[in-house]
């Protein structure tokens, strides 16, 4: 089966050339499957063709678009397998979008989802800040709001087990988590960067949101690392995280307090939750915490904590795929290590997230799932044996997941990199409160005070500037859910495109945010 992975990109080839001429066949084979230029073919030309079969031509749906878009899988070298078998076990799957105008001046931007086990392709990509959204009627539609407006943007399913990224060795996904994630995703960035050698010395950003607070920084933080001692340097400026996991303590406190203050819960569950259970060491909680957890849980059943003020879906199948992703999810004695740790073991992290249409994820997961969208997209080449899925129901265990990423952050933001923290106001699960509570804790000194910022001439929400390093910015997006760019799309773009702008600060007047 290791073969097998490694022929994938082959056979891809294979297909272009021989639509292209017969004689050429043997030789691409043997220059790509070599590694060098044994028959005469150059690096770049070999590149090229790896490069050609990963161009997405006809994907079922799609509008008319100028720019090109690639898809596909990136195996990880042998390097970095922990099983010392003669060949990595490893193929993660990413999309990669050009910018749609002055590509080539552009910087590239890396987009992770979290979850852990939750796909950047059926979320990022589909749903939230990519070119095309997916309709209920399994077309595409152009996203105005997109981000490759202003970047280069590549979305990467990690680590294995998610989407159709996909291991051989059934180990590997007993193995996962954050650092494994992290040392994975490096691994794919330095192999990509091999096949699209014209992106290497862009401005490169990571962004993510949810439990991307752990990827995001923990990936930085490995690149900049690196950066001191390889050769295959990654040109790491800043990144940006939303609604992020970042400190399990605030972030489990700041939960039950917005809960609290936006009158989900009642004083007594309140008072209950913040006496009985301890922020501090969350793995080890009494069961009067854990009644009062499932209680927390009730209130948030009929709305979606994701969303507070979002509609539901009421689609007929969406109650049959929340049952499949409990399913998916729920495992009687393994816990899955999303924040805030002490709903982890009650509750359903993969719940249905809502957006404009709160059903939109129904749709992306019956796309994905088409043998035609796959083939176009060059995705389950080796026919997984489970179906699509927007959260993963492979990964069944996590590894390692750190208290807190604020040192990390704070150790960054000295080594000079811009990073962005931002918060859609109306999401209860990773909430406002917590992210404020957890910036509060690294004590940095304030450079622009609280303010508002404005996109169109209306307020967009509140930010702060501060003067550490790089420089650190929160900002807040005005009635937004935990996945911005699907809730408030042209604000999370203004967001975007000031972050990607050194010295950039956000609107604050009316006046001066026609963007």
């Amino acid at each position: 089966m290791a073969m097998g992975l490694l022929l994938v990109p082959l056979f891809n080839v294979l297909l272009i050339l021989i639509w292209c001429t017969q004689t050429l066949v043997v030789v691409a084979v043997e220059d790509i499957a070599g590694g060098g230029n044994g028959n005469g073919m150059s690096r770049e030309a070999e590149l090229e063709v790896i490069r050609e079969a990963d161009r997405v031509i006809n994907l079922p749906g799609q509008p008319q678009v100028s720019f090109p878009h690639y898809a596909g899988y990136v195996q990880l070298p042998n390097y970095h397998n922990s099983h010392n078998t003669s060949s990595s076990s490893k193929a993660l799957f990413y999309w990669f979008f050009h910018a749609e105008q002055n590509a080539s001046s552009k910087p590239l931007v890396l987009w992770l989802n979290g979850g852990p086990g939750c796909s950047s392709v059926a979320y990022g990509a589909a749903q939230e800040l990519g070119p095309f959204l997916v309709r209920s009627n399994g077309t595409l539609i152009l996203n105005n709001f997109s981000w490759n407006k202003v970047a280069n943007v590549l979305f990467l399913e990690a680590p294995v087990g998610v989407g159709f990224s996909y291991t051989n060795n059934s180990k590997d996904v007993e193995t996962l988590g954050d650092a494994v994630t992290a040392a994975d995703s490096y691994a794919f960035l330095v192999e990509w960067f091999h096949r699209f050698p014209a992106f290497k010395s862009r401005d490169f950003y990571i962004a993510g949101e949810s439990y991307a607070g752990h990827y995001v920084p923990q990936l930085a933080d490995l690149i900049y690392q690196r950066n001191k001692h390889s050769s295959s340097y990654i040109n790491l400026k800043g990144f940006m995280i939303g609604n992020a996991v970042i400190n399990g303590p605030t972030d489990s406190r700041g939960m039950f307090d917005y809960a609290w203050s936006h009158a989900i819960i009642s004083d007594q569950l309140h008072y209950n939750l913040v006496k009985e259970c301890d922020f501090a060491h969350e793995n080890n909680q009494t069961e009067q915490c854990n009644d009062h957890m499932r209680a927390f849980l009730q209130a948030y059943s009929d709305i979606d904590i994701y969303g507070i003020y979002a509609p539901v879906c009421l689609s007929p199948s969406s109650s049959s795929s929340n049952s499949n992703k409990a399913k998916a999810s729920t495992y009687n004695s393994i816990r899955l290590l999303v924040a805030p740790r002490l709903l982890t073991q009650h509750e359903l992290w993969h719940r249905l997230p809502s957006g404009y249409d709160p059903c939109t994820e129904n749709y992306v997961e019956q796309y994905f799932n088409r043998e035609d969208v796959q083939r176009a997209l060059h995705a389950n080449v080796t026919q997984l044996s489970y179906p699509y899925t927007p959260c993963s129901g492979v990964i069944k265990g996590w590894n390692d997941s750190p208290d807190t990423l604020l040192p990390v952050i704070q150790k960054l933001l000295k080594a000079g990199l811009r990073i962005w923290i931002y918060s859609g106001d109306t999401d209860g699960r990773v909430p406002v409160t917590s992210t404020r509570y957890s910036i509060k804790k690294m004590g940095l000194r304030v450079k622009q005070e609280w303010r508002a910022w404005f996109d169109r001439g209306q307020v967009a929400g509140w930010a702060e500037t501060y003067e550490e390093g790089g420089g650190l910015t929160f900002a807040t997006v005005r009635g937004a859910g935990h996945q911005v760019p699907a809730f408030a799309p042209r604000q999370s773009l203004s967001l975007f495109t000031h972050f990607l702008s050194p010295n950039a600060t956000l609107p604050s007047s009316r006046f001066h945010s026609k963007s």
